[in-house]
C-alpha cells in the first residue's frame, strides 16, 4: 500500500507540495528522534513523558554537544509549492519557512503530534515547541538571531501566521501554532477567514471612464500610477457624493490589475483581514467607516506591505492617525453613467436612455439594484420597460434623510399642467436643461467659477401667491425625474442663536448627496436682507444670512426659491442664482386657460361660459382651482353636474378669503 507521502510524488495540486515538505520533515524527525534515543536509558519505558526517574534526570545532566543540523539545505521547489510562494512574496527567510512547516505539520499528519510528544518529553504536548522546532532545524536554542525569529514584531507573529502560544511557560517550552486559514490556504483553499464573515463584500464592476468625465478619468489614473509605482499605498479618499469614492478605488485598481477585498467592519477584525489580503497579494478598499475610525485607520496604515484605500464623505481629521494616510479629494462623477446602465438593464431600451438616466449620480451598485427594480416593475405592470419605470426605480435608490426636515412631493404633473407666459415658461425649461447638463458645462468644460463653488443649480421664482410657484417646482422635478422636497420652516429656523444655521448645514448636506429638488418655499424668511446692525440680534441675524451666501456657493444640488416680494430677498442672494424666474399675475386670456384646465375633468352643465368668469374675476391660479373646487363640492352635494353659479359662487368666496370686494352679478 502506498503512503501519502509516495502519492504526493505523483500529485500536482498545493497538498501534494506540503505533502513533499512532510516526508523530508519526517525523516528528519527520525534522525532527530533517533539521536534523542540512542543513549536515553528511558527511551523503552511506556511511562515515559509521565515521570520523572533518577536515570532520566541523570541523562538531562550530562554534557551536550553541538546539535547537529537535521533540515537539508534549500534545493528547488515545486512549482504549485505555495509555502515556497509565500514565503518569497513575504520576504520571509529559509528559517522561517522551516518554522511554519514543523508547526503546521500536526495540522496535515497526525503522526506528528505522537512524534512531537516523544520529543517534548509529554505525551500531552502534541505540538512542535521552540526548542523541538530548533532543534529540527539544528540551531542552538540560546541562538538570540533565531529565537528572534519567533518575537511578536518579528515577521512570522506580525504577520499572522504564526502563534507562540503559553506566554506562562517558559520561552522554549511555548507551542507554535499555524493559524487554520493559513493551512487551507497552503492546502489550496482561498475561502476567507470565518472572522471576516459579514465584513466583506463583493467590489462592483469599475465603471467605464468615459461616462465618468475628463476630471474624474484624469484622477483615477493618477491613483493607479501611484498604486503601482510602491511602496504600498495608504490613502483617504474622501467623496463628494455617496460610491464615487469606492468607484474610483475599484477603476484605479483594475487598471493597476491589483485585485482587492472590499472591508467594512471593526477594527478588531484588521488581523485576519490583513493576513487574507498578504495570503491572496491582495489590495483593501475600506467603506462605511465607523463613527470612530481613528483606530481602524491607525492599525491599517501600519501595514506598510497592504495597498489601502479608504472611502468616506468626512474630511479627514489628523487626530484619526499618528501615520498620516495620503488625502485625496475625489472628483464627482458625471450623472447618468450611461455605460452601468446600459450594462445593468442587459438590453437596449426603446427610449433615450442617457437623457432618462442623466439626473442621478447613483453609485455602480444602486444602478445596479434600480435597473432590476425597473424591470420588476414593467413586468407587474404587463408593459415595456419605460422611462417612467426607470426613474421610479432611480428614485428609490436615492432616499436620504431629507424627510427629517421637509415634506416628500412625488410629482405627478408635467409641462401641460402649467399655464405661464411664454417667457416664463422657456425660463423653467432652461432650469431643467441646466440640471441635466451642469456635469458637462461646469466640469469637463471646466466653466465652473471657481473658489470652492459648488456645481448647483438655483432659482428664485418670485410673484404673487397662487401665481404657479410652487406648481413650477414640481413640474420642473418630473421633468427631471426626482423627487420635490419642500423645506419646512417650522423646521429649520429656531429662535437660539446658532440652530437655525445648523439645521440648515442638514439640509444641505443631505441635499447634496441626494439627488432630488429642493424647495424653500416663503424663502424671505431665512434669505431676506441683511440690515444695519443696531443690536445682537441684528448681528446674529446678519450672521446667519453670511453662512446661507457661503453655503450656496458650495451647494452641488438643485436648489428652487420662492417668494412673494422678490425685493425681500438680499441682492447678495440674486448675485448667486442661475434663473430668476418672474410669475406676473395672469391676464384674461391666461385666467380663462386656467379655467378651461382646471375644469377639464370635472362634469359640468352645457352652456358655461367661461370668457365672463376669467374676465369678471381677477384671480391667480391657485384661487381659480380652489373655486372650482368649492363649486365641485356644491355639485357633488346635490349629486348634480357643476353649474355657472356653482362657479360665481366659488369665484366670490375666493374674493371674500382675501378680504376684496365682491364684484355684484352684473359685472360678470
Amino acid at each position: 500500500m502506498t503512503t501519502a507521502y509516495e502519492e504526493a510524488e505523483t500529485e500536482t495540486g498545493p497538498a501534494g507540495a506540503l505533502l513533499a515538505g512532510l516526508a523530508v520533515l519526517r525523516d528528519r524527525v527520525a534522525l532527530l528522534v533517533e539521536q534523542r534515543s540512542a543513549d536515553d536509558p528511558t527511551a523503552a519505558d511506556p511511562l515515559r513523558g509521565l515521570y520523572l526517574s533518577e536515570e532520566a534526570v541523570r541523562h538531562l545532566l550530562r554534557p551536550v554537544g553541538p546539535p547537529r543540523r537535521v533540515l537539508p539545505e534549500p534545493d528547488g521547489r515545486r512549482p504549485d509549492d505555495r509555502l515556497a510562494v509565500l514565503c518569497a512574496r513575504l520576504g520571509l527567510t529559509e528559517l522561517d519557512s522551516a518554522l511554519l512547516l514543523i508547526a503546521l505539520a500536526p495540522d496535515l499528519d497526525r503522526a506528528f503530534e505522537s512524534l512531537y510528544g516523544y520529543l517534548n518529553d509529554d505525551v500531552s504536548r502534541r505540538r512542535a515547541t521552540v526548542a523541538v522546532a530548533l532543534d529540527l532545524c539544528g540551531i542552538p536554542v540560546h541562538s538570540a538571531a533565531a529565537r528572534a525569529r519567533l518575537h511578536p514584531t518579528a515577521p512570522l507573529c506580525a504577520l499572522g501566521l504564526l502563534t507562540v502560544e503559553e506566554p506562562e511557560r517558559p520561552f522554549l517550552s511555548r507551542s507554535l501554532r499555524v493559524p487554520d486559514r493559513l493551512v487551507a490556504h497552503l492546502l489550496g483553499d482561498d475561502t476567507p477567514d470565518t472572522a471576516l464573515a459579514g465584513h466583506l463584500h463583493p467590489l462592483p464592476e469599475p465603471p467605464s471612464l468615459p461616462d465618468q468625465g475628463e476630471e474624474f478619468t484624469r484622477f483615477v489614473h493618477r491613483l493607479a500610477g501611484r498604486i503601482t509605482a510602491g511602496p504600498a499605498l495608504t490613502a483617504y479618499l474622501r467623496e463628494g457624493r455617496e460610491g464615487d469614492g469606492l468607484a474610483c478605488a475599484c477603476a484605479a485598481l483594475s487598471i493597476a490589475e491589483v485585485p482587492a477585498l472590499r472591508f467594512s467592519g471593526p477594527q478588531a477584525c484588521v488581523p485576519e483581514l490583513l493576513r487574507e489580503t498578504r495570503l491572496s497579494s491582495r489590495a483593501v478598499v475600506v467603506t462605511g467607516l465607523p463613527e470612530d475610525p481613528g483606530p481602524l485607520i491607525q492599525e491599517l496604515a501600519a501595514a506598510v506591505d497592504v495597498p489601502v484605500l479608504i472611502t468616506g464623505p468626512r474630511p479627514y481629521d489628523p487626530q484619526w492617525c499618528r501615520f498620516d494616510p495620503l488625502v485625496l479629494e475625489v472628483p464627482r462623477r458625471r450623472a447618468g453613467a450611461l455605460h452601468a446602465w446600459s450594462a445593468a438593464l442587459d438590453e437596449e431600451p426603446a427610449f433615450d436612455l442617457l437623457a432618462t438616466v442623466a439626473p442621478y449620480h447613483l453609485p455602480d451598485d444602486h444602478i445596479t439594484r434600480a435597473a432590476r427594480a425597473a424591470r420588476d416593475l414593467a413586468a407587474f405592470d404587463g408593459t415595456p420597460l419605460s422611462p417612467s419605470h426607470l426613474r421610479l426605480a432611480a428614485r428609490q435608490q436615492s432616499a436620504s434623510g431629507l424627510e427629517q426636515h421637509a415634506r416628500r412631493i412625488r410629482p405627478a404633473v408635467d409641462w401641460t399642467d402649467l399655464v405661464l407666459p411664454e417667457r416664463a415658461l422657456i425660463q423653467l425649461r432652461e432650469l431643467a436643461l441646466r440640471a441635466r447638463h451642469r456635469d458637462r458645462v461646469l466640469g469637463d468644460w471646466r466653466l465652473s467659477a471657481g473658489g470652492g463653488r459648488g456645481r448647483g443649480v438655483l432659482g428664485l421664482f418670485a410673484g404673487e401667491s397662487g401665481t404657479g410657484k410652487t406648481l413650477s417646482a414640481e413640474v420642473v422635478a418630473a421633468d427631471l425625474g426626482l423627487d420635490l422636497y419642500v423645506v419646512q420652516l417650522s423646521s429649520v429656523v429656531d429662535k437660539y442663536i446658532g440652530e437655525t444655521e445648523k439645521n440648515l448645514e442638514r439640509i444641505f448636506t443631505e441635499a447634496d448627496r441626494t439627488d432630488a429638488v429642493l424647495l424653500f418655499d416663503e424663502a424671505d424668511a431665512v434669505f431676506g436682507k441683511r440690515s444695519e446692525v443696531k443690536d445682537s440680534h441684528d448681528r446674529y441675524a446678519n450672521l446667519e444670512s453670511a453662512y446661507l451666501l457661503q453655503r450656496l456657493e458650495s451647494f452641488d444640488g438643485i436648489a428652487l426659491l420662492t417668494t412673494n416680494l422678490r425685493a425681500n430677498i438680499d441682492e447678495a442672494f440674486t448675485r448667486r442664482l442661475d434663473l430668476v424666474v418672474d410669475f406676473p399675475f395672469p391676464e384674461v386670456p391666461q385666467r380663462l386657460a386656467l379655467w378651461q384646465h382646471s375644469l377639464s375633468h370635472v362634469p359640468c352643465a352645457d352652456g358655461i361660459e367661461l370668457g365672463p368668469l376669467a374676465a369678471g374675476f381677477e384671480l391667480p391660479g391657485g384661487s381659480i382651482r380652489s373655486a372650482v373646487v368649492t363649486a365641485a363640492y356644491l355639485a357633488a352635494g346635490r349629486s348634480d353636474l357643476v353649474t355657472a353659479a356653482d362657479l360665481v359662487e366659488g369665484a366670490r368666496r375666493e374674493y371674500r378669503k382675501a378680504g376684496r370686494l365682491v364684484p355684484g352679478e352684473g359685472s360678470w
